[in-house]
């Protein structure tokens, strides 16, 4: 007696799999492209070009240099 071929069967739904791929496709043309500073991927909607840590660094940055002008005078 011969085996049957094995055909693979889908677990997830074509349509569901399309729109997922599709989507994939849709958040890859929004980036808005690399930070200035570190050449990282920018989110979309990144006005000064920067990565989320690069803006999270400057800031800290300016905190600091507002408690140190705070402290001199």
């Amino acid at each position: 007696m011969k085996r049957k071929p094995i055909t693979p069967e889908r677990v997830v739904d074509k349509r569901i799999l399309e729109s997922a791929t599709s989507s994939l496709a849709t958040d890859k043309l929004n980036s808005s492209g690399k930070c200035v500073v570190c050449a990282s991927a920018c989110p979309p909607n990144s006005a000064d070009g920067l990565c989320w840590v690069c803006r999270r660094l400057k800031i800290s940055a300016w905190r600091d240099s507002d408690q140190q002008a705070a402290a001199q005078e």
